[in-house]
């Protein structure tokens, strides 16, 4: 029998050690007090009035989660990382494995994960110039490109200027002067249904710029993060019908875009997820 199948009630902070311990992890109570304030778990369940000198209590999913979060810290040591895993869950699965209150601690926890790394944001940067990429397109607008990709990445500023400075260096690589100055026309690629464009990466630039802004500044309520999550319910079935058209459109620099989403990728990617949609909505009000 596994550890967290022994669980069956809820427990005290020294029953989350205990469990630990019988589960081969070495931990301290700090430990547990430094993931609640994280959001890698939720906070325990105080006791009725005439029993308030009894430690809170942790549900039994909480129990459990708490050995999942210590399995998964072999490989994702990092507690950004971690954090992953409560916002999966609480997406996946709902309230009664985590709560609304604790998976806007862990987006936050989440989002410090790369978000002032300019290694991670050069990398994003290089991707989205990959899908923007003509062949015909110069090095000197590549090389720009990268660089407001990535100021923008790693300042998360998107003023007038910011928007300006992105939307020129985007075109003159998408939309190369000496193929498109005299045409006049306007480059799209991928389906019709969503077609990339300029304006659609400088769109969805903006919301996540947006949404990091919203988080970092600690406006982020349980109102909003539950809205988020019903417009991820609402939405995702109709983009799994229509992702195999999608992805037989796309370019291959798009291809990788509308791969079918795994389990482990879908779960990998729910702080992502979360944020852009967080972002349209606060870009949309």
């Amino acid at each position: 029998m596994q550890p967290w199948e022994q669980i069956t009630e809820p427990g005290t902070i020294d029953d989350l050690v205990a469990d630990a311990t019988t589960a081969g992890h070495r931990v301290t109570l700090r430990v547990v007090r430094d993931w609640i304030a994280e959001g890698l778990l939720d906070s325990p369940q105080r006791r009725t009035k005439h029993r308030g000198s009894d430690k809170a209590l942790h549900t039994v999913n909480q129990r459990k989660l708490f050995l999942l979060l210590l399995d998964k810290r072999q490989a994702m040591p990092k507690i950004p990382s971690l954090a992953q895993i409560p916002l999966g869950l609480w997406l996946y699965y709902g309230d009664a494995y985590v709560p609304t209150r604790q998976a806007v601690k862990a987006l936050g926890t989440w989002l410090r994960d790369g978000a002032r790394n300019q290694t991670v944001s050069r990398d994003g940067a290089l991707r989205m110039l990959a899908q923007l990429d003509h062949p015909l397109a110069s090095d000197t607008d590549r090389r720009r490109l990268e660089r407001v990709m990535t100021e923008i990445a790693y300042s998360s500023r998107f003023g007038p200027r910011e928007k300006d400075e992105l939307t020129r260096a985007a075109r003159a690589v998408f939309e190369p002067k000496s193929v498109f100055r005299v045409s006049g026309m306007v480059r799209a690629v991928g389906h019709p249904a969503a077609p990339l464009t300029v304006e659609r990466v400088v769109a969805h630039t903006e919301a996540l710029c947006a949404a990091i802004a919203h988080v970092r500044n600690g406006c982020l309520d349980a109102a909003r993060m539950e809205r988020v999550r019903q417009v991820h319910r609402n939405t995702m079935p109709d983009y799994l019908a229509q992702r195999p058209a999608l992805a037989a459109a796309a370019p291959p620099a798009l291809a990788q875009a509308f791969a079918e989403p795994t389990l482990d990728y879908q779960l990998n990617n729910c702080g992502q997820q979360l944020l852009t949609i967080l972002g349209y909505d606060i870009v949309r009000a």
